[in-house]
């Protein structure tokens, strides 16, 4: 075999080689990536259907059930525009409360519940998702509560 063809063939090899990895790293990210999503892009049918996002927004006030088990729970997320009931079995964090911020991760089922795996509550007084903030200040001045525009989550603002 000639010098040409072995360095043709190593580099073929190495290209090979690359492309596996670039396609195993990918395909990783691509199952590990969770969506964030608000009650109204939920309820507009934006949300993917049988694969897990996050919902996030305030816990409504007067909507939390608990069962008799003492482990399931249901819940309310609203981004004052729009509502989803969110119904959850495990301990809830000590921080959950109604009328604060929430970020639950499961998955949309029947009837347009989200069945929650896990349930996140805010860390601090100031402390909301980006995008639950913008999604809440943008339903606001939809219905005329705010007198200021929110900028979006990724701090650009539109000319």
């Amino acid at each position: 075999m000639k010098t040409r063809h072995k360095r043709l063939l190593l580099v073929a090899l190495g290209l090979a080689v690359l492309s596996l990895a670039a396609w195993l790293v990918l395909s990783a990210f691509r199952k590990n990536l969770v969506f964030f999503f608000t009650p109204t892009q939920i309820l507009s049918g934006e949300a993917p259907k049988g694969r897990s996002f996050r919902v996030g927004g305030m816990v409504e006030q007067g909507s939390l059930r608990r069962q008799a088990d003492g482990l399931s729970v249901s819940f309310v997320v609203t981004d004052m525009a729009q509502r989803v009931t969110v119904n959850y079995r495990g301990i809830l964090p000590d921080l959950f409360k109604e009328g604060k911020g929430v970020v639950a991760q499961g998955t949309l089922g029947s009837g347009l519940v989200f069945m929650a795996e896990e349930v996140l509550a805010k860390h601090d007084e100031n402390y909301m998702p980006p995008e639950a903030a913008y999604a809440i200040e943008q339903a606001r001045l939809k219905s005329g509560t705010s007198a200021r525009p929110a900028p979006p989550p990724d701090g650009k603002t539109s000319p």
